[in-house]
């Protein structure tokens, strides 16, 4: 909308239904600590809103004004120009419509917009520096980036590494999914104006679940507030739920995509604890201090999934006395591929989508293994004791596809500026949209699509 704005006459009118209601940041961090606040309660549970088919598997989510901005870690790394190009490059997955040097200048804005600190060297090309000076290594992350340089890098985050527009340098105590000193970039803090533009109209509360579709054009919008359906009209329309919800609302409407709430997923995600010897781990000034690529891109992707290194700065110890610090902790991300066992359909109750997972494809978990059979070496640069790997986590809090872009309809529901093949006047926004599940974080991407989309379409 930021984009869109931009570009559109003083006379324009956009109505935004937002399910959730605003919770003031001050208010959020109340209900972290259990202290009453009077809003507890305004905004339902991720886990009740959705059908879940596989308990086993999570997708965590934040409802309310703002979404997954309030619960979200701030990790901005960009893709790297080859996770566009997996199908011709290594004969998997799709290719994006879209690529890396069409995105760049959108890239930049949102690192803008956001104030993301980062390096001056990085694996990906970048034409300008971050908005903000990089957050510090620790004693570990020194010794990698020494012997990998540019494949081992401070992480690109929009947590604050110094204050800046009103919101406080990075406090580093790892409980960003409420920042308790408001470092990290929010709807709330964005000081976008978009919200206070008079042309637009916020409706909280308002739940949308279906459209209707009128010879290849969306006509009307359909909502639930306060046990009330209604239905209103619109010049152009974008659904901006995250992909459990956006597919739910298209085959709600009657949507007849094949690809429509198929190949839903996200990353998939291990702990990798290291036990050093007489190696204090100490400094680093935020959660993530570094990313490392050094089993990232290659032709093994051919075979075996990417690996994007975290370096965790959270309070990891060792159990035995005087060794407490003596260890780092990686988090391990892997992509993945769109599989048929992984999707979305319609409930029993229009309003809630029911989702399935069969699990990780074979890919995530070869990629697993070459990372097991290769870190030993990767970290011979360090006095590496043993190495103990978590079983991966439930969710990584990315969900990702339902709605993937491509070239037409016969690959693809939506194409590479995120509208509908077939409704031209719909836009589906957000991470719906991935072609393929790259081990980078994704906010800041689907964030430069959306920017792309308006900047082109309008």
């Amino acid at each position: 909308m930021y984009q869109y704005l931009a570009k559109r006459p003083a006379t324009e009118k956009v109505l935004v239904l937002e399910r959730g209601h605003a919770v003031p940041w001050a208010e959020r961090v109340k209900e972290k600590r259990g202290e009453e606040t009077t809003y507890t309660g305004q905004n339902p549970d991720w886990r009740s809103t959705f059908v879940n088919k596989q308990p086993r598997k999570d997708w965590m989510f934040t409802v309310g004004f703002g979404g997954s901005s309030h619960c979200w870690y701030a990790c901005t790394p960009r893709f790297l120009p080859n996770d566009f190009r997996m199908k011709t490059l290594y004969g998997v997955g799709n290719d994006w419509p879209v690529q890396y040097e069409e995105l760049d200048p959108y890239y930049e804005q949102v690192e803008d917009i956001m104030a993301v600190s980062g390096p001056a060297d990085t694996p990906f090309p970048r034409r300008k520096a971050y908005a903000q000076p990089p957050h510090l290594f620790t004693e570990v992350d020194k010794l990698l980036h020494k012997k990998y340089g540019n494949l081992y890098i401070n992480q690109p985050t929009a947590r604050a590494r110094v204050a800046i527009n009103g919101r406080n340098p990075c406090c580093a105590s790892g409980v960003c999914s409420v920042c308790p000193v408001n470092a990290k970039f929010t709807i709330d803090n964005s000081n976008m104006g978009v919200y206070e533009d008079p042309r637009v109209e916020l409706l909280a509360g308002a739940q949308v679940y279906g459209l209707e579709l009128v010879r290849d054009q969306v006509r009307k919008v359909s909502f639930r507030r306060d046990n009330r359906d209604y239905h209103v009209a619109g010049e152009v329309v974008a659904l901006g739920a995250n992909p459990l919800f956006n597919a739910n609302i298209l085959l709600n409407s009657g949507d007849t995509n094949a690809f429509t709430g198929q190949g839903l997923g996200e990353q998939l995600g291990l702990q990798a604890h290291i036990y050093l010897d007489k190696l204090e781990n100490v400094g680093g000034s935020t959660w993530v201090n570094a990313n490392g690529y050094m089993l990232y891109d290659g032709d093994h992707r051919r075979e075996a999934a990417a690996c994007l290194i975290e370096s965790s700065n959270a309070p990891f110890f060792r159990p035995e006395s005087g060794k407490w610090r003596q260890m780092a902790s990686f988090r391990m991300v892997f992509e993945d591929l769109p599989t048929p066992e992984n999707y979305v359909t319609t409930s029993d109750d229009i309003m809630q989508p029911a989702v399935f997972f069969g699990g990780p494809s074979d890919y995530a978990l070869r990629g697993i293994e070459r990372m097991k059979q290769q870190l030993p070496e990767i970290l011979s640069c360090l006095p590496v004791e043993k190495i103990i790997y978590n079983d991966p986590y439930s969710t990584e809090a990315h969900i990702l596809g339902t709605a993937r872009m491509g070239t037409s309809a016969q690959d693809s529901v939506v194409d590479k500026h995120l509208r509908h093949h077939q409704y031209r006047n719909l836009f589906v926004l957000g991470a719906s949209s991935f072609t393929t599940y790259t081990p980078a974080n994704p906010t800041l991407t689907l964030s430069a699509l959306s920017l792309l989309a308006a900047d082109q379409s309008f």
